[in-house]
């Protein structure tokens, strides 16, 4: 064994364990996607004291677009907190729902491009944080993996210090592109 094969064995040690320390997984399960605000507020979650639950409500929240955009606003409008949606992510939100019903679904357990985005039962979600996850005092950036992306996508909350509830700050990255359905790709 040479000299750097040691020193490479002792930085990887240290680079594990100063990840394993600074990452946290949770697992959020629904036993169905709320439909009004009044279902969303309904659930545990909605206390708004867990960032990794706000992060999973609000891909809850995106799967009610299709069916009911004004339902989805109104959730979305909740889990924003303070500050009003505006005008131009009203308009994101349309141009990404315009052809892809099927994002959000891909963050749920077992929805993949195979099976149409169709999670398994009962529906739940991964959040994750990392080391970068908190670098500012009352914001963190939090990572959910989609069955249709090679890498997790990214939410932003920010918390209110007064009432120590999180809110969603920045959601885009959940709308990226991935992976059409099997059942919609002309290629496969």
């Amino acid at each position: 064994m040479s000299f750097f094969s040691n020193l490479k064995k002792e930085v990887k040690n240290v680079f594990k364990g100063a990840m394993d320390a600074a990452s946290k997984s949770r697992v959020i399960t629904f036993d169905d996607i709320p439909q009004t605000l009044e279902a969303l507020k309904a659930l545990p979650q909605a206390d708004m004291k867990d960032e990794f639950g706000v992060a999973a409500l609000c891909v809850a929240a995106l799967c009610v677009y299709p069916s009911d955009p004004d339902a989805c606003l109104e959730m979305l409008e909740y889990l924003n907190g303070p500050n009003d949606l505006s005008t131009y992510a009203k308009q994101f939100l349309k141009d990404r729902f315009s052809d892809k019903d099927y994002v959000p679904r891909s963050y749920f357990k077992g929805a993949t491009p195979e099976n149409g985005y169709v999670p398994d039962e009962p529906i739940s979600i991964t959040v994750s944080s990392n080391p970068y996850s908190y670098q500012e005092e009352n914001y963190c950036t939090l990572y959910i993996s989609s069955g249709g992306a090679d890498s997790p996508r990214q939410v932003s909350l920010r918390k209110k210090p007064s009432t120590g509830e999180w809110f969603i700050r920045e959601y885009a990255g959940l709308l990226a592109g991935i992976r059409v359905p099997v059942s919609q790709d002309p290629w496969a």
